[in-house]
């Protein structure tokens, strides 16, 4: 078997770091500093749990920390993560899906709770805002709370923070950038809010987050009030990606924040050049400050190293998602997609197997387990063991519409490709028991099989996958390992490898 390389931090331990700092898909980032540590959590879409919530001792280097959302009510949006009176809050955005509540019928901002941002988090109540998404908390000049939506939009809060008790009213109207730019939709956005020397500074999202690479970016207003008048940045927009040849594109929906060595920075998210299926990964930058008191983004192109931040961490690399299954790791590698709300009462662990009862007639409808994929090429395996009539499989996952990869029953191999059974008709030796390995090589996937212990044979299709992301199939997600189970029966999944393909196996 060819050699493959290890995982490599963001942190370069010599002083600087290389975005992104959270790889894989970790949209819309929302991030608080607790006292010499930061927290951070994203849009979890589909995913259950949700709401994943990392901690770092420098912004650069990211551990997993919790779930917030143990069972999702419907799609997750940008959440608010936020302090108060030293209670924390994340204000969450479902969106109606197929498979959510009956309750969110339009989308609707609920809100969680928790003594410490590590958890245990409460079950999300609703606020009574409907209508609205990408929540944002601030604190006005007359002590009462408020809550920002897309827009942007304006309510005040219950002294609790639970309940909305005024009507949503227009608070900002945006800063319109020239028409010649070439953006998906002006889509005014992700508000994010901060004081700083007596004033509130409103950081926002326009140009649409999935279209062209040059479409989202940053702005930035401010007021001395929550109530207005806000004036536009002088230098807006704050960060936007100009060329398709910068390393990151699509940059924006953007946390500013004060770090505990007293310098400004920036997390925001982004596409990889040529790797949207990776998702939109998280970036940091720093912050420098005009004499007139208006931030500015001094790093134009974010694909080279820059100096890191103060603090304790030592380079620290998100661990690949490989798993032996001998206890669960929900979350943190694992979550199904499209859940029923009982979705892990199908899962159990047995003796170094997790077993997955089977859902639905094929990969579409068995709300698989996915996990994240973190680099541009990368190898997945699996060992997987059929009983009563099931089919398990290892697949490349974007949603229910899209995904590649294997399935097997024990009788025949399955290719599948563009979310449906390929014609392709491979032999194999039928057995309860069968090993499958997907290589994702810069787009390029091949697929191999065998039985435990004799020898790799290739699958006899490949597959090119560049254009599953969400600028062709208009659906916010990444293209990700994912194991299936369906049918009447279980599969028992046992050795799940994922690796970094090198540059010399290319």
């Amino acid at each position: 078997m060819t050699a493959l390389s290890p995982r490599t931090p963001a942190d370069l331990g010599d002083g600087t770091f290389a975005n992104p700092v959270l790889p894989g898909d970790r949209p819309d980032p929302s991030v608080l500093r607790v006292g010499d540590e930061y927290f951070l959590t994203s849009s979890s879409f589909d995913a259950a749990p949700g709401l994943q919530i990392w901690r770092s001792p420098d912004l650069v280097n990211w551990t997993f920390a919790t779930n917030a959302l143990e069972h999702p009510l419907s799609t997750v949006f940008a959440p608010d993560l936020v302090e108060h009176d030293g209670r924390y809050f994340l204000y969450i955005p479902f969106i109606p899906s197929a498979w959510g509540d009956d309750r969110i019928d339009v989308p609707q901002i609920w809100v969680a709770t928790a003594d410490h941002p590590a958890g245990p988090w409460s079950e999300p109540v609703f606020t009574g805002i409907s209508g609205a998404i990408d929540p944002g908390h601030v604190v006005g000049d007359d002590g009462e709370r408020h809550l920002f939506v897309n827009g942007i939009r304006r309510c005040r809060l219950s002294a609790d923070g639970l309940t909305a008790v005024t009507p949503l009213e227009q608070a900002y109207d945006g800063w319109r950038y020239p028409d010649e730019w070439v953006t998906e939709a002006y889509a005014l956005e992700g508000p994010t809010l901060f004081r700083r020397d007596g004033w509130i500074y409103l950081v926002s999202a326009v140009g649409g987050t999935g279209g062209p690479a040059t479409g989202h970016m940053v702005i930035v207003a401010r007021s001395r009030s929550v109530d207005g008048p806000w004036q536009n940045a002088p230098d807006n927009p704050v960060a936007r990606t100009r060329s398709a040849g910068e390393a990151w594109w699509s940059r924006g929906h953007a946390t500013i924040l004060e770090g505990h060595d007293g310098r400004w920075w920036m997390v925001s998210h982004g596409y990889a050049n040529r790797f949207r299926t990776l998702g939109r990964q998280t970036l940091l930058e720093p912050i420098e400050w005009t004499a007139d008191g208006w931030p500015v983004a001094p790093a134009r192109d974010l694909g080279a190293p820059l100096a890191k931040p103060a603090g304790a961490g030592a380079p620290t690399a998100v661990p690949a998602p490989s798993d032996d299954f001998v206890a669960p790791a929900w979350g943190e590698r694992w979550v199904f997609d499209d859940p029923a709300r009982d979705e892990r009462d199908r899962a159990r662990f047995d003796g170094g197997a997790l077993v997955l009862a089977g859902k639905g007639d094929g990969p579409a409808d068995a709300s698989p387990l996915t996990t994240w994929s973190m680099d541009r090429a990368y190898e997945v395996e699996v060992e997987l063991e059929v009983t009563g009539g099931a089919q398990g499989g290892l697949l490349l996952w974007f949603n229910n519409r899209l995904f590649f990869g294997l399935g097997w029953d024990g009788e025949a191999l399955a290719g599948y490709a563009g979310g449906i059974r390929t014609h392709h008709r491979e032999p194999a030796e039928p057995g309860d028991a069968i090993q499958l390995r997907l290589r994702n090589d810069a787009h390029i996937v091949t697929g191999w099989f065998r039985r435990p212990g004799d020898e790799w044979t290739r699958y006899g299709v490949r597959y090119d996958t560049e254009g599953a992301h969400s600028a062709t199939v208009m659906d916010l997600k990444s293209l990700r390992p994912a194991l299936f189970s369906a049918g009447s029966g279980e599969i028992a999944f046992r050795s799940f490898r994922y690796r970094v393909v090198g540059e010399e196996t290319r």
